[in-house]
């Protein structure tokens, strides 16, 4: 994902050969001995590359339920180059140990002007979604990593049910492109990747991948990344209100061969309550597969980072993380690239149950993945 080297997307897109299959013929190291917060409840897949209403679905890379209206979404990350930019309505049913999904709509993503995004060959403003929350007025939030190397910023964005534009929320500048002479700013396709809005629905926090080029390196299996800047948006006035730093995980082994591509960053957010945020760390390793580790912080402790150009040691306090789950604990059939989190309903006994999709990349090494579990308060 780094613009000097080759993407998981484009690796997995081009098919390389035990890039996603080798799971469990190569393990991954798991973290600590500690029993998981999460319990299996189910899974579920679908087809690679099910036609739909006249699109191809895969590329999952956001999801979400409101409780109140009974519904949820799912947008894909397609750049408009199977199909224009949309989203899926679906239902899922949770029960003991089982885990339906049924599709049952699409929108699709609409530019100021009520046309669709164009694809990467046609120019434009060319969106990479990767965020979606419902808001409690029915309309939604979604967010695209933007195409840093072209020049587009990640962008922020409210939309109506039906995929209409609304308005664009405004980036705080160090997340916007640079020049690439600057050498700061988002890094290519590591911008903007998680979503998450507060309990009350007031606010939202937007979570890039890793760090900017200017706030410390992406991580290796030697050592973590540099921070990465998870920014609160007041969601009435569209504007930023502050921002934590939080540091990812080293990539957890190396990649086969050595010198083959790796990585590791946040892929989504969810808030657990006003005060907890849920962060997924989502690595990938040529040869080994995916690993997925879920953690907690507490947005009330770190600094603040919104004013703070350049994050360097001693400028700012990163938030202290806890580990919650290793997915490599939790017994499901295989890991892939889990890139979408929301709650579900409640479980037996009102416990609360969290629910994962993977984003296939549309390739057929991997699969649209949904996991069900229990969260373990």
């Amino acid at each position: 994902m780094h613009s000097l080297l080759l993407t998981r997307r484009t690796l997995l897109r081009a098919g390389v050969a035990g890039a996603a299959a080798c799971v469990a013929a190569c393990a991954v190291p798991s973290l600590g001995t500690a029993p998981p917060r999460l319990r299996r409840i189910g899974e579920a897949t679908l087809a690679h590359r099910l036609k739909f209403q006249d699109t191809v679905v895969g590329g999952l890379s956001a999801l979400d339920h409101d409780p109140a209206r009974g519904s949820w979404v799912a947008l894909s990350d397609d750049r408009s180059e199977l199909g224009p930019a949309r989203f899926y309505t679906l239902s899922i049913g949770i029960g003991p140990d089982a885990l339906a999904v049924q599709l049952r709509g699409v929108h699709l993503l609409r530019q100021a002007d009520g046309s669709t995004y164009p694809a990467r060959h046609q120019g434009g403003d060319v969106p990479d979604p990767e965020g979606m929350r419902l808001l409690p007025s029915g309309n939604l939030l979604w967010s695209s990593e933007g195409d840093i190397a072209r020049g587009l910023s990640p962008a922020l964005r409210e939309i109506q049910a039906d995929g209409s534009h609304v308005r664009d929320f405004a980036l705080p500048p160090m997340l916007r492109a640079r020049p690439a002479a600057d050498k700061s700013g988002p890094r290519n396709n590591l911008a903007l990747e998680g979503l998450a809005l507060t309990p009350d629905g007031r606010g939202a926090w937007a979570a890039m991948e890793n760090a900017l080029q200017q706030d410390g390196p992406i991580p290796t299996a030697e050592a973590p990344g540099g921070p990465c800047r998870i920014t609160l948006f007041d969601v009435a006035g569209g504007t930023p209100l502050r921002q934590l730093a939080y540091v990812p995980d080293a990539i957890p082994a190396r990649a086969i061969p050595p010198g083959a591509f790796a990585d590791n960053g946040v892929s989504e957010i969810l808030m657990a309550d006003a005060d907890r945020m849920l962060v997924l760390e989502r690595a990938f390793m040529m040869g080994r597969g995916f690993s997925l580790r879920l953690y907690q912080v507490d947005v009330r402790e770190g600094s603040d980072t919104l004013a703070v150009p350049q994050l360097a040691p001693g400028n700012h306090r990163p938030a202290p993380k806890t580990l919650l789950a290793d997915f490599a604990q939790l017994g499901l059939a295989r890991l892939d690239n889990l890139e979408g989190m929301c709650w579900g309903p409640p479980g037996a006994g009102g416990a609360r149950t969290l629910v994962f999709v993977s984003d296939d990349n549309f390739n057929p090494l991997q699969v649209t993945q949904f996991v069900a579990c229990e969260f373990l308060e």
